[in-house]
C-alpha cells in the first residue's frame, strides 16, 4: 500500500535518512524510492548521499529540490551527490553563532570573487601589471599555445610572453604576445609560468618543464605537464606556489588509484594531490574543486555541462596563470579563474544552451569580468 500511495503522490518529502546517515538506501527504502512519480523534495540533503564527502555508496534519492538549513552540507556541492539535490535553497535558522569559524568547504559567491579581481591604478604600466609566460603547444598541438595565450591575455596581466614552438600561431592570432623560442629560462622575466597545454612529451618537453619548476615564480602546471611531473617530493621543493590543474583521469595517474575511484570521491582526491605535492590542486570535473594544503576546500558554483570541449581547460589555464601573474595568491587565482571560466562559458550558450567552442569561452571573459564588477 505505502509503494502505491508513494507512486499516485503528486509530491513527495524524502526525510528518509538524516546528515549522519551512511551507506546507500537499505531496500525496503530503495523499493519506496523506485516508486516515486511525482515531484521530489528532499529535506536537508537527498537520502542515500553522503553530507560531508559528496559520494554516493548505493542507491540513493535523486531530488528535483533540496531545501537545506543553516549550512550548505558539502555533499550538496560536490559530485556525484550534487547530481542528486537538484534545486539548492538554504533556510537560515539561527545556526550562525555555532557553526565553525572555518568551513569543510566554501563556495564564493559574485562579491567574494568581484573583492579579489586585480585593478590596475593609474600609475600601472605593462610590466606592474605582470608578464605571465606560456609554454604551451607543438607542431602536432599549436591551437593548445593559441587557447592557452587567449585566456591569459583576459586575466588581468600586463603581457603574456610565449614561449615555444607554436610563435607562429600565437603571433598570427594575437599580435600582442610577447614570443620566444626558448628556452624559459632565457625568454625574458615574467611573474608566473603555465606550463604543459599541448607540449608534448617529448626530451624538449620536459626541459621546458623542469625549466620551468627551477624559477622563483608561481608555476601552473596542465596537461602534458602533468604526465611529465617529478615527484611529490621534488615540487614541494620549490619556494614559490605550485598549481595543479588535473582532470579526472590525470589526477588519477598522479594518485596511483582509478579514475573511478577520483570521481567518486572527489574530495578525498583534491586533498590527497594537495598533500602529496605542497600544491593549489584545481581538480577539473562536473563539479571543480581547489584545494590548498590547511585551508577549507573551495567548490566552483559556476559552469555548464557545455563546457566539456576541447581546449577549454588550455583557456583555464591561461587565465588563471595571469591571475597569478598580477600577484593573487594560488588558491584565489584558482577559484577566481575557475569562476570566471563558468560564467563565461554560461554566457557563451545562453539563452537556451547551444555548444560552445573553446575560444567562444575566452572571448566571453571581458564581458563576464563586467559582470561580475556590475
Amino acid at each position: 500500500r505505502a509503494e502505491a500511495a508513494v507512486a499516485r503522490a503528486d509530491l513527495v518529502i524524502d526525510g528518509i535518512v538524516g546528515i549522519g546517515g551512511k551507506g546507500g538506501l537499505r531496500p525496503d527504502a530503495e523499493r519506496l524510492v523506485r516508486a516515486v512519480r511525482g515531484i521530489a523534495v528532499a529535506v536537508d540533503l537527498p537520502s542515500g548521499v553522503d553530507a560531508d564527502t559528496g559520494e554516493v555508496r548505493g542507491s540513493a534519492v535523486r531530488a528535483n529540490a533540496t531545501i537545506t538549513f543553516g549550512a550548505y552540507k558539502p555533499g550538496l556541492l560536490i559530485d556525484p551527490a550534487h547530481t542528486h539535490a537538484g534545486a539548492l535553497r538554504l533556510i537560515d535558522i539561527g545556526l550562525d553563532a555555532h557553526l565553525p569559524a572555518d568551513p569543510d568547504v566554501a563556495a564564493l559567491q559574485h562579491e567574494d570573487v568581484a573583492a579579489l579581481l586585480p585593478r590596475p591604478t593609474p600609475e600601472s604600466d605593462k610590466y606592474r601589471r605582470g608578464v605571465v609566460g606560456v609554454v604551451a603547444g607543438s607542431a602536432r598541438y599549436p591551437g593548445a599555445a593559441v587557447l592557452a595565450v587567449s585566456g591569459a591575455l583576459r586575466g588581468g596581466a600586463g603581457a603574456v610572453r610565449y614561449v615555444g614552438p607554436a610563435a607562429d600561431d600565437v603571433i598570427s592570432r594575437f599580435p600582442e604576445t610577447l614570443v620566444h623560442t626558448g628556452p624559459p629560462a632565457k625568454a625574458g622575466r615574467v611573474q608566473s609560468w603555465v606550463v604543459g597545454p599541448g607540449l608534448g612529451d617529448g626530451a624538449a618537453a620536459k626541459h621546458s618543464l623542469d625549466d620551468v619548476l627551477a624559477s622563483d615564480v608561481p608555476v601552473l602546471v596542465d596537461a602534458d605537464g602533468l604526465h611529465l611531473l617529478p615527484t611529490g617530493s621534488d615540487v614541494r621543493k620549490r619556494e614559490a606556489a605550485t598549481v595543479l590543474t588535473p582532470h579526472a583521469g590525470e589526477a588519477a595517474a598522479l594518485l596511483g588509484v582509478s579514475r573511478e575511484e577520483v570521481e567518486s570521491g572527489r574530495l578525498a582526491a583534491v586533498r590527497a594531490l594537495s598533500e602529496r605535492y605542497g600544491a593549489t590542486v584545481l581538480l577539473k570535473g562536473s563539479t571543480t574543486l581547489i584545494a590548498a594544503e590547511h585551508q577549507p576546500v573551495r567548490v566552483n558554483p559556476t559552469g555548464t555541462g557545455w563546457l566539456a570541449t576541447a581546449g577549454s581547460g588550455d583557456v583555464l589555464s591561461g587565465l588563471i596563470g595571469s591571475l597569478l601573474a598580477t600577484g593573487l595568491p594560488a588558491r584565489d587565482a584558482a577559484s577566481v579563474g575557475a569562476y570566471l571560466h563558468g560564467l563565461a562559458a554560461r554566457r557563451a550558450t545562453t539563452p537556451h544552451g547551444a555548444p560552445i567552442a573553446a575560444y567562444d569561452v575566452s572571448t566571453a571573459l571581458t564581458d563576464t569580468w563586467r559582470d561580475v564588477l556590475a
